[in-house]
């Protein structure tokens, strides 16, 4: 089972591909804004507080792949340290926008060393079709 992190820049489509993702692998979907609006609400945007609000998403999905399904989780996680926090086993950049609305995020973000799959340009279906292939290919 894998545990997959969809990341980048607010507005980059992060939720737009874990959605059409989902079905395509069974996963469970959790989406940051809805995981701190409804649990982590005590948390803000320090970096300090985004690394717990990595590290608990991860805590999230280890519970759901623990239990023999896959997971995704999209959301911003902006640095290595957020990153690894959160540990995910497969990891989609979306690098659609270089710029977000957030002065404070730009300022943050640092685009991740290594990614597994990388988006540039929107194709919903192809981007789903190829990341399902990578999918089956690391966790036959």
């Amino acid at each position: 089972m894998a545990k997959i992190l969809i990341m980048g820049l607010p507005r980059t489509g992060k939720t737009t591909l874990a959605q059409a993702l989902a079905p395509a692998i069974q996963a469970v979907h959790f989406n940051a804004d809805d995981i701190r609006r409804e649990i982590n609400k005590d948390l803000g945007f320090s970096h300090a507080d985004r690394i717990e609000q990595a590290r608990r998403m991860g805590w999230l999905a280890d519970r759901v792949t623990a239990a023999g399904h896959n997971v995704i989780c999209d959301f911003v996680c902006p640095t290595a340290e957020t990153r690894a926090a959160f540990n995910a086993d497969f990891t989609v950049f979306m690098d659609t926008n270089r710029v977000s609305i957030y002065a404070d995020t730009n300022a943050l973000f640092v685009p991740p060393q290594n990614p597994d799959y990388v988006v540039t340009a929107w194709n919903t279906p192809q981007h789903v079709q190829e990341i399902v292939r990578l999918l089956n290919n690391a966790f036959p």
